[in-house]
């Protein structure tokens, strides 16, 4: 009788994760889309952890520089989300790299804020959708997708080295904050 009740106590204690990980029926555009907002609230904190006098660093001439990136990723932002997300991307002035620290930041904020948006009904149905791509060429929303997981990392990593040779510490690297 008690292995029974252990059993039974057992199986209704798993039965709310079980109905969660069964309930999502788009398990590809929930990974995608919690991804976007982790890395988003990365790449955002990275930019606001930059000093504004090293936005103009590089390590190297042929490198791009700090603000560069943050306006790499602004465009990048809008293109990629716009066309995983199927939504037209929003009409922006263009801003140069030399631009304010606040400026640029505000910006990428905006672009996140867009991701999040155009990302919001991206479901797992149309993951095969070939969309246009750079240069008139066709990729499927999935490859799109990817490409896109493997910037962001690629930008985080190198704007995480940019501020560590400017004697910031990254934000993934920061760790939990005493209060």
């Amino acid at each position: 009788m008690r292995v029974s009740m252990c059993f039974a106590t057992l199986a209704v204690a798993m039965v709310p994760g079980l109905v969660a990980a069964q309930s999502s029926s788009s398990p590809v555009a929930d990974a995608f889309r919690d991804n976007a907002s982790r890395v988003g609230k990365n790449l955002v904190a990275a930019a606001e952890t930059m000093p504004a006098d090293k936005y103009s660093f590089k390590p190297t001439p042929a490198q791009m520089s700090f603000g560069q990136i943050v306006v790499h990723l602004s465009q990048g932002n809008d293109y990629l989300c716009g066309a995983i997300g199927g939504e037209k991307a929003p009409t922006r002035t263009k801003i140069a790299d030399t631009a304010s620290k606040e400026v640029l930041v505000a910006r990428l904020k905006e672009t996140f804020a867009f991701c999040d948006q155009a990302l919001a009904k991206l479901d797992d149905s149309k993951l095969s959708e070939q969309l246009p791509f750079f240069g008139g060429r066709t990729r499927s929303r999935a490859a799109i997708m990817t490409l896109t997981t493997g910037d962001w990392a690629d930008h985080y990593s190198q704007s995480s080295v940019y501020l560590r040779l400017n004697g910031e510490l990254p934000p993934t690297a920061k760790g939990k904050q005493a209060e």
